[in-house]
């Protein structure tokens, strides 16, 4: 992930391509979540119709208001108290956002992921869609060799960054009129909870 590096791969999100990486968990596959070109795109090479709204991964709290019409104070603490770290914070969406990244929901996932590579290449080309790299109803990649089995072409760029440690994905949590876990993962309700009774 050299500079010259970064920059080609620059070039491909600026063209609407799609690239493939590996995330704290498993491989995922970025389009800049601007375009509403390349998210269309991205949805038809998963095979996705699920009306799901889709991930972003931003590289910190500062790429926030790109995507996010306020942050609910509730959303700061945890942003503070988690991020970088496993835990997809969902708030209210800009109105401009395309329809096929929030699904017509109003709301957007955020994240900042943990993982070192993945953090340079948010700063170098900006936020990323964070969508796991798997056809729909398939299990996410944990293997480069996976990704480009199941994607090859399709890909602009493959990132290699070896095996994907796997595990739990991410910890949901909606906050949009206070705080509803979504989704349970490394992150307990536990924890959340407790930060937020401190604050």
């Amino acid at each position: 992930t050299s500079d010259a590096v970064l920059d080609q791969v620059l070039s491909l999100l600026q063209q609407d391509r799609i690239i493939a990486f590996p995330t704290d968990s498993f491989y995922a596959l970025g389009v800049m979540p601007m375009s509403h070109r390349a998210v269309e795109r991205l949805l038809a090479c998963k095979g996705r119709s699920d009306g799901k709204p889709i991930l972003v991964l931003v590289a910190g709290a500062d790429q926030v208001s790109t995507f996010a019409a306020e942050v609910p104070l509730v959303a700061a603490r945890l942003m503070a108290a988690f991020w970088p770290g496993p835990l997809t914070i969902v708030g209210p969406a800009k109105a401009d956002l395309p329809n096929a990244l929030t699904a017509g929901t109003g709301t957007i996932g955020l994240r900042q992921p943990h993982h070192p590579a993945v953090l340079r290449l948010l700063r170098h080309v900006g936020p990323l869609t964070g969508t796991s790299a798997n056809r729909s109803s398939r299990p996410p990649a944990q293997h480069a060799e996976d990704v480009l089995q199941d994607f090859g072409e399709e890909l602009g760029v493959l990132l290699d960054g070896g095996n994907a440690p796997g595990g739990q994905s991410s910890t949901v949590v909606d906050t949009v009129g206070g705080v509803k876990l979504i989704r349970e993962g490394p992150v307990s309700w536990d924890a959340i909870q407790r930060v937020l009774a401190c604050a």
